[in-house]
């Protein structure tokens, strides 16, 4: 595995947040509590399954208080497509609960209350922050920039968490609101099981680590 120094991995992650400079989350939501149910759904479970079911489930469930008061069997009525939808279901209403509870029915911005709530940990805590409050404390670590920060030489590391610390020493603060976004964008376009290193804007820079076929 080649890991790129960290001029290399710097000028890297520059051209990538640049070229795909218009990345944006990819779920639909309206208020911080829908962002909170809808980030939770998400979590090994394709973007549009989530996006074509949360319109309706925001349309019965409003509010923290919403949620906390909902009947298990009916909320999961609405999220049964998603993956691990009981778990999902449960962690949703007790977050809710503790959000009605604690914080009066108001979803906290901070990392450490975050981290506090059933469902939630540091990529879905970062997720929120950036896109509920606009406040940037990382970058959110998801199955692309996992597998990605490895392929492009930016992470040796498995653990979320240190791969996100990794990234803090060589994305750009700038880039960290998206920059997860950015991979994904970048993934999906070029860099999937067979990535497209002929069209691809870091192809000088990047390893390849672990391809073996390429376009």
């Amino acid at each position: 595995m080649t890991l790129l120094n960290e001029k290399d991995a710097k000028a890297l992650t520059q051209i990538l947040c640049k070229y795909y400079k218009d990345a944006k989350y990819y779920l639909c939501y309206k208020t911080p509590i829908d962002l909170l149910a809808a980030a939770i759904l998400s979590a090994q479970t394709k973007d549009d399954v989530v996006n074509a079911l949360t319109p309706e489930l925001f349309k019965k469930y409003k509010t923290a208080k919403d949620y906390a008061n909902a009947d298990e069997k009916e909320l999961l009525k609405y999220v049964k497509r998603v993956s691990f939808a009981d778990k999902k279901t449960k962690n949703i209403i007790e977050a809710n609960k503790i959000i009605e509870r604690d914080y009066k029915g108001k979803l906290p911005n901070s990392m450490k209350e975050l981290l506090k709530l059933p469902g939630i940990g540091r990529k879905t805590a970062n997720t929120i922050l950036i896109n509920a409050y606009g406040i940037v404390e990382g970058i959110p670590v998801d199955t692309w920039v996992i597998k990605l920060s490895y392929r492009l030489g930016l992470s040796t590391n498995k653990n979320p968490d240190k791969i996100e610390q990794d990234l803090m020493k060589v994305v750009d603060r700038n880039c960290w609101h998206n920059f997860a976004y950015v991979i994904k964008s970048h993934g999906k376009a070029l860099c999937n099981t067979i990535p497209i290193c002929s069209k691809c804007p870091i192809e000088k820079l990047c390893p390849k680590n672990n391809v073996t076929k390429r376009l």
